[in-house]
């Protein structure tokens, strides 16, 4: 494994992986009209910035209790955690090393199997440590499932996770989070660390697209 990074080709069953859409022909896109831009009248409020900050001060306050007298090592899972991230560590009173991983996710096909090949970087040293997954929205599961084996296998002292947004009923594999700031049903969610077409992860709220059906949160993990 490189020094930077790391590279691990995983098999799903195809049923686990989402229905790959087929792309319509370039003589068929030309006929379709173009959709309207995204702007700001399509957003909905669902979670307003005293809402999430009073829950990330709720979930530090755990954090804190659970991790008394050691030195934790919070790995923030990019882009998504980004502000979630930044705020909890700043909630906490232990004291706190940060790290930053990046998932890049390819899909391919084997025969009757889904492969999912997920690539990291950089490299994250946690034998004998103390270590929180931390990510922004916890969709499928994939990418935190790998992440989780990963960290689990250099034989940490603990690892757990955390979400800030929890989708359970678009689970493709059996993985937990340990501190989840809110359970949600909303298909998609924008802000605070958030995006969609890379917008919009400025916002100190969250909300939904009004019009779903034309959008999708960037990564499915």
């Amino acid at each position: 494994m490189a020094a930077q990074g790391g590279h691990e080709r995983r098999s799903y069953r195809a049923d686990e992986m989402k229905s790959k859409i087929a792309k319509p022909s370039a003589s068929k896109r030309s006929s379709q009209p173009r959709a309207r831009a995204l702007s700001e009248s399509d957003l909905r409020c669902v979670y307003s910035e005293k809402q999430i900050h009073k829950r990330v001060r709720e979930l530090a306050k755990q954090i804190d209790h659970d991790y008394k007298g050691k030195t934790l090592h919070v790995v923030g899972i990019l882009e998504d955690c980004f502000v979630f991230m930044a705020d909890l560590v700043r909630s906490l009173t232990m004291p706190v090393v940060c790290h930053f991983m990046k998932a890049e996710i390819h899909d391919t096909s084997a025969g009757t199997t889904a492969v999912r090949e997920i690539m990291y970087t950089p490299k994250v040293e946690a034998a004998g440590r103390d270590v929180l997954l931390v990510d922004g929205i916890l969709q499928s599961g994939l990418t935190l499932d790998h992440l989780y084996s990963y960290v689990l296998g250099q034989n940490p002292s603990s690892v757990r996770t955390a979400s800030l947004f929890e989708k359970s009923g678009e689970r493709k594999v059996d993985v937990s989070t340990d501190y989840v700031g809110f359970k949600t049903k909303e298909k998609f969610l924008v802000g605070y660390g958030l995006g969609y077409e890379e917008k919009y992860r400025n916002l100190p709220f969250v909300a939904r697209l009004a019009r779903a059906g034309e959008a999708s949160n960037r990564r499915a993990g």
